[in-house]
Formats: structure tokens, sequence, C-alpha cells
């Protein structure tokens, strides 16, 4: 787990007066000072530009999303045909199934997701949980169970401006505000599409990668299908190992293969995509798809069908089947390739690259390959769930186009009614192989979704206690003000999560050691939804009553490098709090604070369930949390402070 999100969620305040940012209402109009600042900083953070891109940038990146997006959809046909176990073919059972498959490939992947679900990114990213954020960007959430994260703004000012919106969807938006009920329903839709894309994520380099090895066991006797899984051990083990080097040169690597694939198949014979908006933009995608996957795709699947209509018996191996003889061992080696390149798509959908997810995804296929042995189980398990994750994004898609795009009622039911009826049917042909190993992926979105409750749950109730608890700024100023205090040569930042007031740990710290540094620099680092912040926006730097002490907000994006060393970090912070500063004393004291001692405290909360709490609740929270915040990483972290000048202070909060 990596722990970079904000505290309070950074949802703000859409109209009228200001949060309670520090512990007390900010209200419009208030005196321009450093407090003021800061809060307005915080209120607009950076925001999203699209990037503007040349044709020849444009069509660079449609061919590097060939490497990327579309491997998995693209090496379909080495096990579409395979996997329908038909007998006693007739024609018109192929040419059947063949229309079955185009118009799949067209209204589902052309049109829908295409043309449609593309559109509705967030800040360039896509995914189930991309339309979540994207609803919740201009939905005000106030369920204390949904996901927290850093809000960005729309951009327009959709949250007070509802001149124009369909009725139906007003009803909807206040519905949704009204509703926690509601706000808890889509946050756990959006957990169950992530979980079920990770589910299918794992089965994807599995499945692909045995399709295009076990093409050989019908040329040799000699190759066993013990050979045929522990080679595909090693290569999928290899593709893991090369998710450090980033998508970038990933798909620089993997492009070329996919595009002969295409060519060489043509002249013979989706979820994830939107989920992989993120590392290519919208057009790139589009273009790729229209100008050479989807054709390619077409012709494949009909010179299959044609071969099929002729010789029906060869239906298990019909791929490698339909290979005129010349041609095998080429179209052989570069099918293995591109079925390696294909397995790159879903694991490029389940996430940025973190190492932890990479490894448990590494162990996950490894282990699905090796415990199923390549048999029919795994086959049946491939794209179970992911149907899930289609009707989810339908669902989630409406919400969008009704809500956000202001989209015409009979429009939005145009979309929703045949895609969900579609869908569906889709849904109910794969409930029988549930029993026939199709458990496994609804095994595995299950383990990452009991997680991830747990993580919202144990985050928001912290959130909670931590709201009601937080100091505000007169109450700090009477604390340090007390003659008991004494206050320490040096500056002291003390690192915490929390964004919104000062946290209960800090009086509790000085509380218990009846002594503080004369400068105390507050400090949060948060990752916004955007891929980039720009250097000069990294950090927000706000004054907290009149005692020396200071709020420091450290912003990233989820893209940037998070290298910020410890020295350089408290230079950096003393230069903007000069600038800030406008008396001439204070700023005499915060520079001769910077000459002396500087100390790193980091705030560590416990959580423990109360003798209220029921028995999910203790468990969840005195085991599965605890045991995730142990071996979570924070967002601190990013931060390469001298051991010897740390000093670690915890708190136990009973909720």
């Amino acid at each position: 787990m990596v722990d970079v999100n904000d505290k309070n969620g950074g949802s703000g305040a859409a109209c009228g007066g200001g949060p309670d940012l520090f512990g007390e209402k900010i209200e419009e109009g208030a005196a321009e000072d450093g407090t003021m600042s800061f809060t307005r900083s915080y209120l607009q953070p950076p925001q999203h530009r699209d990037k503007e891109y040349s044709a020849m940038q444009m069509l660079l990146l449609a061919y590097q999303s060939l490497g990327v997006v579309y491997g998995d959809l693209g090496t379909s046909p080495v096990n579409v045909f395979s996997s329908t176990r038909l007998t006693n073919l007739s024609e018109e059972d192929l040419v059947g199934t063949l229309s079955l498959i185009i118009w799949t490939l067209t209204s589902l992947v052309l049109i829908k997701y295409v043309f449609i679900v593309l559109h509705a990114d967030d800040h360039g990213e896509g995914g189930t949980f991309a339309l979540y954020t994207c609803i919740r960007r201009h939905v005000n959430f106030h369920s204390k169970f949904s996901v927290q994260y850093a809000r960005l703004e729309p951009e327009t000012n959709a949250a007070c401006d509802d001149g124009g919106r369909p009725y139906l969807g007003k009803r909807i938006k206040k519905f949704l505000e009204r509703s926690s009920t509601a706000q808890d329903f889509l946050t756990l839709l959006a957990l169950l599409g992530t979980c079920m894309v990770i589910g299918d994520g794992a089965l994807t380099p599995a499945t692909c990668v045995l399709s295009a090895l076990q093409g050989i066991q019908s040329r040799s006797s000699k190759i066993t299908q013990d050979h045929v899984v522990w080679l595909s051990v090693v290569l999928l083990i290899a593709l893991f190992a090369c998710q450090r080097c980033g998508t970038s040169k990933v798909s620089v690597s993997f492009s070329p293969i996919m595009l002969m694939w295409f060519a060489t198949n043509t002249s013979i014979g989706a979820e994830a995509m939107f989920a992989d908006l993120g590392h290519f933009n919208r057009r790139a995608i589009q273009i790729g798809f229209s100008l050479v996957v989807y054709p390619a795709l077409v012709i494949t699947y009909a010179g299959e069908t044609a071969y099929l209509v002729k010789n029906p018996e060869k239906i298990t191996d019909a791929y490698y089947s339909s290979l005129p003889e010349p041609v095998y061992w080429p179209m052989f080696v570069i099918s293995t390739l591109a079925a390696v390149v294909s397995s790159q798509s879903m694991i490029s959908a389940c996430q940025v690259y973190a190492p932890e997810i990479n490894y448990i995804l590494m162990i996950l296929t490894v282990g699905l390959v090796v415990g199923f042995k390549g048999g029919v189980e795994l086959a049946n398990a491939y794209g179970v769930v992911v149907i899930w994750v289609m009707i989810i994004t339908t669902f989630l898609t409406s919400l969008v186009m009704l809500i956000i795009w202001k989209t015409s009622v009979v429009l939005v039911l145009a979309f929703f009614l045949p895609y969900m009826l579609i869908e569906s049917i889709f849904l109910t042909s794969l409930l029988n192989k549930i029993p026939q190993g199709g458990w496994a992926p609804y095994a595995i979105s299950a383990f990452f979704l009991t997680i991830m409750l747990s993580w919202t749950y144990g985050r928001s109730k912290r959130a909670t206690y931590e709201a009601e608890r937080k100091m505000n700024i007169r109450e700090l100023d009477q604390m340090l003000s007390s003659s008991n205090i004494y206050r320490t040569p040096g500056i002291c930042f003390f690192l915490t999560d929390l964004v919104y007031g000062i946290p209960p740990i800090i009086h509790r710290y000085v509380q218990h050691t009846n002594s503080v540094h004369e400068v105390v620099v507050v400090v949060t680092i948060r990752t916004l939804p955007i891929k980039t912040v720009l250097p000069e926006d990294r950090l927000i730097v706000g004054k907290l009553g009149n005692q020396g002490v200071y709020r420091c907000l450290v912003q990233f994006g989820y893209k940037d490098y998070q290298d910020m060393k410890g020295d350089d970090y408290v230079a950096s912070v003393v230069i903007q709090l000069e600038g800030l500063i406008h008396t001439r004393n204070e700023k005499q004291k915060i520079q001769s604070a910077a000459q002396k001692e500087t100390v790193f405290i980091i705030g560590r909360t416990i959580l423990k369930a109360n003798k209220e709490s029921g028995m999910i609740a203790r468990f969840m929270i005195d085991y599965l949390y605890r045991f995730l915040q142990k071996n979570s990483r924070s967002a601190v972290s990013t931060l390469e402070i001298p051991s010897e000048r740390t000093l670690q202070v915890g708190m136990l909060y009973e909720i």
C-alpha cells in the first residue's frame, strides 16, 4: 500500500465561505494574510492542462499504444475459436459466430469505448476509478466511507451553477449529494471495478502466453504440457521484470512486435483500453484502434472462419491450423512475442508502476499458471469478471453523461439500455464457468476488495476522529503562550497527513513534553490527481497564529519523481517563509532558527476499535487496517530525512 492521500479528502467548500481549514471558518472577504493566501492556494491547486500534440507526435503515440493498449485484444484470434468448445459445426454456426465477434468488436469496443467512454476521463486518466473521481469532482460527497483523495475543482463551477442542466441530471445530482447510502454505493462500485480489473489483470498474462505457446504442441510430440507451463513462467517473470523501465520504454520496445503481428495477420488471414488512457492520450488510442487494430482483427477473424468452414474439426487449434506451412514457425515466434506484449495491456491498466503491486501481480499470475497447469480451468477463468467491469463502466458513464456532460435523457437511455442488455447477456453466458475455474478471478477480486474496504474504512474512521479533535488557531496560540511551555531554539518540522486543521497529536506532544521549538512547520505531503506539478507550485506555505507556527503543503503529481532531500527541503521552506513574512523581527527569528538545530517529528497514529464496536469493525480496524498501516509507505517517506534528526511520536486513537 502507498499512503499518499489527503486525510480529510480535500473536498473544500463548493460555494460561499471557505472550509474549516485551520479549525476556524474562513469567510469570503477575509483579510489578505499568510493564512488566507494558503487557503486560496489550497482550494485552487494546480489545474490539469491537456498537452497539445503535433500531427507527428500524435501518430507516434498511436504507434506506441499498439504495444501497450491493444496487445490483449489484438492477440484474441489465437484463442477465441479454440475456447468455444463447439462440436458438429455447420457453415451457418461459423458465420453466425463471426457475425457475433464482429458486432461485439464494433458495438462494445469501437462505439462504446473508443468513441464514447474515452471522453469520460479524469484529467487524462481512464478506468473505473477515474469515472468515480470525475463524478466526485462535480458532486459534493459527505459520506464518511467515501475514498479520501486530493480533490481538484471542476474546470467550470459546476457545483454552484446548475443552469442549463437537464431536469433529471439536476435531480440525480441533488439525490447523490443528499444520500450517503448512494455515495457509499458508488464508492463500493468503484472499488469493486478496480479490484476486478486487477483480478483479470492476473489472468490475462497467464492465458495469453499459454495460448501462444500451446501451439507448439501440435507440431512436436516431444513438447509436453509441463514444458509449456514452465516456459510460460519464465516469459512472465521476464515481462514483469520489464515493468520498472516505465511505460514509454516498454511501448517503444513492444510496438514493433504488435505492428508486425497485425500486418502479418492481415496478409495471411477493452476495458483495459479505457484504463490505459493515462499512459496515452485519447486521440492516439482512437487512431490506433480505428486505423490498425479494428480492420486487422476483422480480416483475421474472417480468415479463420473461412478456414474452419472447410475444416470444422480443427476448431480446437483454429489459429495455428489455419497458417500455411511455410510461415508457421515465423508466425509462431511472432505470436509468442505478441502474447507477451498482450499481457502488458492489463498490467498497465492495473497500475501506474508501483513495485509492490507489480510483484503481487507477478506472484498471482505465475501461481495461476502453475496451479491450473494451463488446463481448461484457466481458460474458463479468463474474462469472467471483466464483464462486471464493463457493466459498472456503463452505469458510471451514464451518470457522467447526465450530471457532467448534460446529455439529454433520450441519448443517455440510448446508450444505457442497449449496452446494459448486451453486457447482461454476456454475463449470464459466463456464469456456468464459475464452478469450472471461473471462481479464481472472483477470489482474487474479493481478496483485493477486502484490503481496499479495510483501508478505506480505517482511513475514514481516522479522518473523523481527527476532524472532531483537531485544534484551531486560537487554542494553539493559547497553548503556546503559556509560561509553562519552553521554546527550544531551532526549527521543528512536524510531518502529518492532516491537511485541515491542526492534528491532535501536536497537542499531545506539547502537552507531554512541555516544550516546542521556536519555529514549528506543520508539513503535509499530498499527491494530486494530475500527472505533474510544476516546481513553482510544489510548496505552499501559510501562517498559523502568532506563535511561530506555520503550515507547509508539499504537492506532487502521480507521475512526479518524489526525491526531495531533507536539507534541500528545509532551505526551500525557509526561503518561502521569508517571502511570506513582512515583519523584520519575524524574519530574523526564522533566519536565526534555521542556523540552529533542525528536527523532524513524524506523527504516527495507531487505531484501536472501542468496546462498543461490532465484531466485524474490530476485525477490520484491529487486524486488517493495522496490518496495512504498518506495511504502508507514508507520503512523508518521500523526504530523505537524516535519521539522527528524526523523532517519531505515536498516539493511540480509540474509535
